[in-house]
């Protein structure tokens, strides 16, 4: 496929704007952090939090300070998060992938140019597992860190944030509630809005069903329920998230969990580590087929199990 087809085929399964921070590649594993103090974040909530969630905010309010929040490009943005990771003895690489093929030495984009008009909205989850094995300290801390920033540096409003957490006070992060969460995220989202999506907890590998994974696996999310529900694939996400999220609409992701480099399975990805003459890649073994076929599939069985429904009432 020569890259004016792969490109036209990706605008074709993916009509919106997406890009996402990944806190490592797919082979890799996150990291707990025990104080997130040593990033420098004002005022954070708690000591514990996610390493990747930690670098991307201290180099975010970093920028802040110094005015070049507007002027940092993707590739600053990476290798700073990739150093403050370095400084702090965490090995993991952050990743970028996205739905369209980026310069990463321009300035990257949070907030879609539409704002003006359009509606800043936020789903984010931080899931500790609390009382299971496996359980985490810090991703309470991220999303209420994230919540912060999100609020005083770029005036998202608290009604448009959709919060769930295993606190005991928020919505539950169960299986049913993420998928929801990110449905209805889609559902209400319109052209000129801009999208947050932040996940802090386990992620996990699976083996590949569908065909369309080079390493043999889905990457995944692990929901608090997962023993009772299971884990959430990437296929499942960009099920539900990715492809239905409509064109106009700019949502930016960050993944902070293990084996997360590709989770939302999009077509153009950029390492810290990468080659910048280079710059973002297109994925060539990328199975547009398979994810379209899939996401085609589930979208008539849904409509058929709808009018069954219908018929039965």
């Amino acid at each position: 496929m020569n890259f004016r087809d792969f490109d036209s085929k990706a605008e074709e399964a993916i009509p919106s704007e997406i890009t996402m921070i990944s806190g490592c590649h797919d082979s890799q594993t996150s990291a707990d952090v025990s104080n997130v103090g040593n990033f420098k974040l004002p005022n954070p909530q708690g000591k514990s939090g996610g390493a990747c969630t930690a670098a991307l905010l201290s180099t975010l309010y970093e920028c802040d300070r110094n005015g070049t929040l507007g002027n940092t490009s993707w590739v600053d943005l990476l290798r700073s998060m990739r150093n403050n990771l370095l400084n702090k003895g965490f090995d993991q690489v952050p990743q970028l992938t996205s739905s369209r093929l980026i310069d990463v030495n321009k300035p990257f984009k949070m907030i879609n140019d539409d704002s003006s008009y359009g509606t800043k909205r936020a789903v984010l989850i931080g899931i500790n597992y609390t009382g299971q094995q496996g359980q985490l300290s810090g991703c309470h801390n991220d999303v209420k860190n994230m919540k912060e920033y999100l609020m005083n540096i770029h005036g998202f409003e608290e009604r448009n944030m959709t919060i769930l957490m295993d606190d005991g006070r928020h919505a539950n992060p169960t299986r049913v509630n993420i998928t929801q969460a990110y449905r209805d995220l889609v559902r209400y989202s319109m052209p000129g809005d801009t999208v947050f999506a932040h996940y802090s907890g386990h992620g996990g590998r699976i083996v590949d069903t569908s065909g369309d994974e080079d390493d043999g696996y889905d990457e995944t999310l692990i929901p608090v329920d997962f023993k009772r529900s299971g884990q959430i694939s990437d296929d499942e996400l960009f099920r539900d998230l990715v492809k239905p999220m409509p064109k106009g609409v700019l949502m930016t992701s960050l993944m902070d969990c293990c084996h997360s480099g590709t989770v939302l399975d999009l077509p153009y990805r950029f390492t810290a580590d990468g080659d910048v003459s280079q710059g973002m890649q297109r994925m060539n073994n990328y199975d547009f087929d398979s994810l379209l076929g899939g996401a085609v599939a589930c979208c008539c069985l849904m409509e058929l199990l709808g009018c069954l429904f219908d018929v039965m009432d």
